[in-house]
């Protein structure tokens, strides 16, 4: 009888294993994940961004290493065709030849995860980026997962504070709920995030930055998030220069931290930033594997992958995912395909206007065009009805704003616009924000109260949630749309 230890009998080694055992655990768990067989192919042709071989057998989606004259590089498959596989690499190709072994590792794509996470910076493949050195893992996460069961999710019935006076007031947004921030380039989208991820009540920040240019962490880390922040966040970064595979499963990889968390009961922030290079990353993986174009050069697997990624953030039995998604919108086009797929999926959209950003209105929010979908789910009568008064009040003006600048409109024609002209001065002051400054709930719903001339009650003012959890990052020891008239109404 052999004295080799079997699959079964590791299992029940880890469940219960002796005291001169549990030093080896590790050793075992490497063993259970290790293939004694390599299965091996040879690159046989390299055209741009693809790279395809002859073997390995492997599946789609797994990850492979590319031995290179003095190096190896990871790809990931992602086409078969024959017994041709085509790969994509997660580095620089430079110095791949004909004849370079392809050796498959029977595995997709996984990260390591555990409450040290927090407070780190991590590249698109869950390494350490930061210099702090490694870090011990609890557990694995699949990258690419699939979203909560449907009929498992409860409803979105708590309110999160953003410290934001436009969003908390106006657009409120829910425990669990999906938001995208809408807006062309240079308008506040970066900044905007930043603020949330400082103020917000959540209990733990994902921040991931995807195709974003490489000098914008270190100033997103000291200008706008802050070390506070940084304490309850992990940053997911890849730079506009790196391969659209990094940029693609940067996406996945954060997304899947946010669900480790969201796992151990906490509620989750993820800030994503931006939605539209990950959904250029597809179109450059699509169009190099030889996928038609359809929409404006995006292929189809952008439209399959899309909400794929996207409905695995909100609620779960479990814990929540608040998901901030930015979109940047090609020429300031809201009906391009990026921003119209994505605001048919998620559960509200706050558009950031390029005008009011030229008058140093921050944060630049077009309240009207905007709208939170939950809102009317999260907030009390009084609540509602003062965030609606003060909505037709922006609507009236806007309406006659023209006739107002040019001396046309003569006072008490109109007495909803006379109300909105004497609403307007205080309204401008209350939806600037400074950068750094927070409002308290409280205080943001009191002041909306004021203006609309509705009191609303204190017991409308409160998250209705418990104070966030603290987490202990230290292992067990047991190792174990509506309308302007009909605000908050329609969706």
């Amino acid at each position: 009888m052999s004295n080799a230890l079997t699959v079964e009998k590791r299992k029940k080694l880890r469940r219960n294993p002796p005291l001169k055992v549990r030093g080896f655990r590790k050793y075992l768990e490497i063993t259970d994940h290790t293939d004694p067989i390599k299965c091996v192919g040879k690159v046989n042709r390299v055209h741009g961004l693809l790279i395809e071989s002859r073997g390995p057998q492997a599946v789609i989606g797994e990850i492979c290493r590319i031995e290179l004259p003095g190096k190896a590089i990871m790809a990931e498959v992602i086409g078969l065709r024959g017994e041709t596989v085509q790969l994509m690499a997660y580095e620089e190709t430079m110095g791949l030849e004909i004849g370079c072994r392809v050796i498959a590792s029977g595995s997709r794509l996984e990260i390591g995860v555990s409450p040290n996470l927090l407070g780190r910076i991590l590249d698109p493949l869950g390494n350490p980026k930061d210099n702090k050195g490694g870090m011990e893992y609890f557990e694995t996460y699949p990258a690419v997962a699939d979203p909560p069961d449907p009929v498992s999710r409860p409803r979105i019935k708590e309110r999160l504070s953003t410290g934001v006076r436009a969003i908390d007031s106006l657009l409120t947004v829910g425990r669990g709920q999906r938001i995208g921030i809408f807006s062309g380039s240079g308008v506040g989208k970066s900044t905007l995030l930043g603020t949330i991820a400082r103020n917000t009540s959540a209990d733990v920040n994902v921040i991931a930055l995807i195709g974003e240019r490489g000098r914008e962490l270190n100033d997103f880390i000291e200008k706008d998030l802050g070390q506070d922040g940084l304490k309850r966040s992990v940053i997911i970064v890849t730079p506009s220069n790196s391969p659209p595979m990094c940029r693609l499963r940067g996406a996945y990889v954060a997304t899947a931290v946010a669900e480790y968390f969201r796992d151990q009961g906490l509620d989750v922030m993820l800030l994503f930033d931006s939605v539209t290079r990950y959904a250029r990353a597809l179109r450059e993986i699509g169009l190099a594997s030889g996928e038609p174009s359809a929409t404006r050069g995006y292929p189809p697997s952008m439209f399959d992958s899309m909400p794929k990624m996207l409905e695995r953030c909100g609620t779960s039995a479990k814990g929540t995912i608040t998901g901030f998604y930015s979109v940047l919108v090609d020429g300031d086009d809201l009906d391009e395909p990026v921003a119209d797929t994505v605001r048919g999926i998620i559960d509200g959209h706050i558009v950031l206007s390029r005008s009011l950003a030229r008058q140093f209105h921050y944060p630049a929010i077009d309240i009207l065009d905007s709208v939170s979908r939950v809102a009317k789910d999260v907030c009390g009568p009084e609540t509602i009805k003062a965030a609606s008064l003060i909505r037709r009040h922006l609507a009236v003006y806007a309406e006659a704003e023209d006739l107002i600048n040019v001396g046309a409109y003569k006072q008490g024609t109109n007495l909803r616009i006379d109300e909105a002209i004497s609403k307007r001065e205080a309204l401008e002051t209350f939806l600037c924000q400074e950068i750094g400054e927070k409002s308290q709930l409280s205080e943001t719903l009191r002041l909306m109260g004021e203006i609309a001339g509705i009191e609303i009650p204190e017991d409308e003012m409160m998250e209705s949630v418990p104070e966030p959890m603290l987490i202990e990052t230290e292992e067990d020891d047991t190792e174990e749309e509506y309308t302007n008239e009909e605000v908050f109404i329609q969706s």
